[in-house]
């Protein structure tokens, strides 16, 4: 293939899978979205897709992952709700279940660190004032973004997601540790030009 910069989906997957077996993934997952988030063994279901071609697909993966995630010269600013929902936009993409995490800031808003606290639903996971401010503390954060995921793409905020912020914000507060944002990441269709909401800009931070 001359020129891989111009090929689209399929023709880049068939240099790891080959012509045939990169046609029926694409076919069967509809695009590179399900596709990332198809299990190792759920990729050998595909005929022509063995071990070696299943951990070439995963692996190809996990590097654009990392390449997102790779280390800036400087700290990200992250002091707008766009900004937090880039830095975390491509982990979350291939999650199948809800992820929790926490963006640790300084105080000029800059990124000191993220971490996932915990994973299942917001109904039944514990996201506990102690288990968000902990590391926190351990890091010297001056500031906090949460941050979490719903896999369905419909970001709009539940009430477990409204009750956690605001037990947050208030424990925060205690803690003079600010809540700068939650930002519940979905997909972006033709309703909806965002692919994330921002609970600050709903208006959930009034009164916390």
């Amino acid at each position: 293939m001359e020129s891989l910069e111009h090929a689209n989906n399929t023709e880049l997957l068939t240099t790891l899978a080959g012509k045939q077996a990169a046609e029926s993934l694409m076919q069967h997952y509809g695009g590179l979205t399900n596709l990332a988030q198809a299990s190792f063994d759920e990729l050998q279901l595909t005929k022509g897709i063995g071990k070696s071609k299943a951990a070439a697909i995963k692996s190809a993966f996990l590097l654009a992952q990392r390449l997102s995630r790779e280390s800036y010269a400087a700290a990200p600013l992250l002091d707008t709700p766009e900004s937090i929902a880039n830095l975390l936009r491509e982990q979350n993409r291939v999650y199948t279940v809800e992820h929790f995490q926490v963006v640790f800031l300084n105080t000029r808003k800059r990124l000191i660190g993220v971490e996932t606290i915990s994973q299942g639903t917001l109904d039944t996971i514990l996201v506990s004032p102690s288990v968000v401010f902990y590391p926190a503390i351990c890091r010297k954060a001056a500031a906090i973004a949460l941050v979490h995921n719903h896999p369905s793409g419909i970001s709009d905020p539940s009430e477990a997601d409204i009750r956690i912020t605001r037990d947050l914000i208030r424990a925060g507060q205690l803690l003079k540790i600010e809540v700068v944002d939650h930002i519940i990441l979905g997909r972006r269709t033709d309703e909806r030009p965002k692919d994330y909401y921002s609970l600050r800009e709903g208006g959930f931070f009034y009164s916390a």
